[in-house]
């Protein structure tokens, strides 16, 4: 596997889903119409949980609503336990 590439793609989602949070809370703050949860989550879904995790913190956003955490840590325990199966099945001798 070309690491280089899968991180690219992880840095790549992670900051179309950081500047989505951010987006989303200027929206927020000035009444505009919002980005779905569903569209952030699928951010999310395709790599870039980091970016929403560093949005949350360092943005402020989406960090007190517990049905909104509880979805964003279950994509990142997907993501947890898909590497894990990938390095798992790829041990010498499996």
């Amino acid at each position: 596997m070309n690491w280089q590439i899968v991180l690219a793609l992880y840095g790549a989602a992670s900051l179309v889903t950081f500047a989505a949070f951010a987006w989303d809370k200027l929206c927020a703050k000035r009444g505009l119409r919002r980005i779905p949860e569903s569209t952030l989550h699928l951010f999310e879904l395709c790599g870039g949980w980091p970016g929403a995790l560093a949005g949350q913190a360092l943005l402020r956003h989406k960090s007190a609503k517990l049905s909104y955490r509880v979805v964003l840590w279950a994509v990142v325990a997907l993501h947890g336990a898909g590497w894990a199966w990938y390095f798992w099945s790829a041990r010498p001798g499996s």
